[in-house]
C-alpha cells in the first residue's frame, strides 16, 4: 500500500507532464467577494471547451444556488467520510466552513483532453500546486478594501458575523497574490473577463501543450519538401 505521501508523490508526477491531448486545469481564487465567481461565469459562456468543476461544501446554499450548480451541499458528516476516503484533490477550512474538491472530477476532464476551471479559496489554491505542477493559477483583486466591503454587503447573503469573518480574513488572502502565475485587477468585470479568456487562449497555445500536433505538422511540411526535392532529379 502507498502512503499518503507516495500517493501525492505520484500524482505531481504524473499531472507535471503536460502533453498534446491533456486538459488544462485553472485554479482561480480570489477574497470572499472578489467577483471570481462572476468572472469564471462570464469566461465559461465565451470560451468554448472549458468546464467547470463543482466543488462540495459544508456551508448552506444561498438563495438561488442549486445542489450542484455552484456546490454540491453536503453535511460535516459526509465530508469527513470523504476526507477519510481520500476522495478530494484538496479541502480547507474556509470561513468555519469546510470546501472540498472532488479528485475524480479534476482527474477525469483533464485526462479526456478537456480544460477545467476550478473555483478555491487562496488554500485550495495552494494545495492544487503542490499537487499538479502544470496547473495554471490565477488570482482575482478586487480594487480596494471598501469595494469588496460594499460588495459583500449588497449581496446580502452572510449574516453580521460571517460577513465580518470575511471581510477579517480578506487582508490574508490577497497578500498571498504573488504565490499565483496570472493577477487579474478586478475593477471592470467585462475587462477582467476579457483578460481572463486570454490566459486560457494563451494557456492553449503554448508549445509543450501541443508539441505532438506541432511536430505532425512540421514533419509534413519536411515529407513535402523531400517530395518536391526528389521529383526534381
Amino acid at each position: 500500500m502507498l502512503s499518503e505521501l507516495e500517493k501525492r508523490q505520484a500524482e505531481m508526477n504524473a499531472t507535471s507532464q503536460a502533453n498534446c491531448g491533456r486538459g488544462i486545469l485553472f485554479v482561480v481564487s480570489s477574497p470572499s467577494g472578489g467577483g471570481k465567481g462572476t468572472l469564471i461565469e462570464r469566461v465559461l459562456n465565451k470560451v468554448p471547451n472549458l468546464s467547470y468543476s463543482v466543488s462540495f461544501t459544508t456551508r448552506a446554499p444561498r438563495n438561488g444556488e442549486i445542489d450542484g450548480r455552484e456546490y454540491f451541499f453536503v453535511t460535516t458528516e459526509k465530508f469527513e467520510q470523504m476526507i477519510a476516503a481520500n476522495e478530494f484533490l484538496e479541502w480547507a477550512h474556509v470561513h468555519s466552513k469546510l470546501y472540498g474538491t472532488a479528485r475524480q472530477q479534476v482527474f477525469l476532464e483533464i485526462s479526456e483532453g478537456r480544460d477545467i476551471i476550478l473555483e478555491v479559496d487562496v488554500q485550495g489554491a495552494a494545495s492544487i500546486r503542490a499537487l499538479m505542477a502544470d496547473a495554471v493559477s490565477i488570482f482575482i483583486l478586487p480594487p480596494s478594501f471598501e469595494i469588496l466591503r460594499q460588495r459583500l454587503q449588497s449581496r446580502g447573503t452572510d449574516s453580521p458575523e460571517e460577513l465580518e469573518l470575511r471581510l477579517r480574513n480578506a487582508p490574508t488572502e490577497v497578500n498571498h497574490y504573488a504565490a499565483f502565475q496570472y493577477v487579474i485587477f478586478n475593477d471592470d468585470a467585462d475587462r477582467a473577463a476579457q483578460q481572463m479568456a486570454a490566459i486560457v487562449h494563451a494557456e492553449r497555445a503554448r508549445l509543450s501543450r501541443q508539441e505532438s500536433q506541432v511536430k505532425q505538422v512540421v514533419e509534413a511540411f519536411t515529407a513535402k519538401q523531400l517530395g518536391n526535392s526528389n521529383s526534381n532529379l
